[in-house]
């Protein structure tokens, strides 16, 4: 039976084409669930890279600007070291902050700015 016009049609293969239609298109739902899901559930399990070795780092977000991050090292080590921070920014492109070299004990920071059309800051991360 047509559900629009109330009439039934003869034969089995008109009633049979738009069964096949709801279920090509249940099919390619499915589909684009499925591969979200996967894909969600791979960035959500990605490990935030390790400090460098011989630095003890802060890092965090601005308090005022949420699109601004920051990377506050020391160099705990015996030789120079050089770091800055990259931060994640969504559907904005990631950025790097300036490269900061520290000597032995000193300590420093390296800033960097998303871009607004992004979502904000995703991860931080301390590159060396």
């Amino acid at each position: 039976m047509n559900l629009f016009t109330g009439t039934r049609r003869r034969g089995g293969t008109a009633a049979w084409k738009g069964s096949r239609s709801v279920l090509r298109a249940l099919a390619a739902a499915a589909t684009v669930a499925a591969l979200a899901v996967s894909v969600t559930s791979a960035t959500a399990t990605a490990a935030p890279a390790a400090i460098p070795p011989g630095l003890s780092c802060d890092t965090g977000k601005h308090a005022i600007d949420e699109y601004t991050g920051f990377a506050l090292c020391r160099n705990n080590g015996s030789q120079t070291q050089t770091f800055w921070v990259h931060l994640v920014c969504g559907w904005a492109p990631d950025v790097d902050g300036n490269h900061v070299t520290l000597r032995p004990g000193e300590s420093g920071q390296s800033t960097a700015h998303c871009g607004k059309i992004g979502t904000g800051i995703g991860e931080i991360h301390v590159r060396p």
